[in-house]
């Protein structure tokens, strides 16, 4: 069997995100130079593609206990109330807005970001990759995005200040975004 990749756009339904084929990621820089890398691991959300791309909607629900960055100590920091707070906030969202067709597959996705119950703009640098059908010939939708927040817009103030200068995890955090969707 060969798999086939397709530039055209989705057709215009439902496309369940996959979790298990998709990755909600995040850095932050630490010690004011290393990078930590994180991402979730529970999550559920649909594009609901319309004829007309730019009429497109998204819309994520993740669940912040389920954070990981690959260390126990700070994961459960993250999910304390200096951070995610998950006892009183257990889910962020991300509801659209706005789609822009930029060309050659380039979108922006702009819509409203909520964490601990703090909603904001955002802006998501979108590529497209098309469609892949698997061994089975189902067709995957496939994309990639990223943006850049100031996670004290959101209440995620805590730090604790260097020795030598600087703060030991940065204000400003990447979201990495590679997401596979199904037909719903």
């Amino acid at each position: 069997m060969t798999t086939t990749r397709t530039l055209t756009k989705p057709e215009a339904r439902t496309w369940a995100i996959d979790p298990a084929h998709t990755r909600l990621g995040f850095v932050a820089r630490h010690l004011v130079a290393s990078k930590v890398r994180g991402s979730f691991e529970s999550f559920a959300g649909t594009i609901e593609v319309a004829d007309d791309l730019t009429e497109s909607k998204v819309d994520v629900s993740i669940d912040t206990a389920s954070v990981t960055t690959g260390a126990t100590d700070r994961d459960n920091h993250l999910r304390s109330a200096d951070f995610f707070d998950v006892e009183n906030f257990p889910t962020m969202r991300f509801e659209s807005t706005e789609i822009k067709d930029l060309g050659d597959g380039s979108f922006e996705i702009n819509g409203n970001l909520t964490i601990r119950d703090i909603t904001k703009p955002v802006t998501l640098d979108t590529v497209y990759l098309g469609i892949i059908s698997d061994p089975w010939g189902n067709g995957k939708a496939m994309l990639e995005a990223t943006t850049r927040i100031n996670r004290e817009d959101w209440g995620l103030t805590w730090n604790a200040p260097l020795e030598t200068g600087g703060v030991l995890v940065s204000k400003e955090i990447t979201i990495e975004l590679e997401v596979q969707a199904a037909k719903a």
